[in-house]
């Protein structure tokens, strides 16, 4: 497929699912899912494994010096550096608010190589679990201790 064809949220998220290397997948095919996400403007969506791999490892220092929450980032260097230095691949950039997906695709976009979600420096990333239990009630606080006034031996 060329770079210059479109593929579906549906259908990426869809890949990203299937992709047993991604071990945020759920949480990644589910921000892809939402509503309230679209696809970035991504004038070199075209890249080579060799490139996305110096990119993303540079990200990867940057996340963890300036406090970005990341999902996928570690499958996906350890995906682009067993990979040959000229394999094309396709990135797709997905957005909502502060947060934003890259997933890099085979050039035939068949195949998810990697996917990362990240947000901005001290934003959490979304959270897309289902519905947990409610938490069960709190205890009620104990009673604060007085320390016991000193006595007077000698009044």
């Amino acid at each position: 497929m060329p770079v210059s064809q479109k593929i579906s949220k549906q259908t990426l998220a869809d890949l990203v699912l299937a992709a047993g290397s991604v071990p945020e997948r759920a949480a990644i095919a589910a921000f892809l899912r939402d509503e309230a996400t679209a696809f970035a403007s991504n004038p070199f969506a075209a890249t080579k494994a060799g490139s996305a791999r110096h990119t993303w490892s540079g990200q990867a220092f940057e996340f963890r010096v300036m406090g970005v929450a990341a999902a996928g980032l570690p499958g996906l260097l350890e995906a682009v550096a067993a990979l040959p230095p000229a394999e094309p691949l396709v990135q797709e950039i997905v957005r909502s608010g502060p947060h934003t997906c890259c997933v890099l695709l085979d050039s035939e976009r068949t195949r998810v190589v990697g996917a990362v979600l990240y947000a901005k420096p001290g934003i959490p990333l979304p959270d897309f679990s289902p519905a947990a239990p409610p938490a069960p009630p709190a205890r009620p606080a104990r009673r604060a201790r007085v320390p016991a006034a000193q006595l007077d031996l000698f009044a």
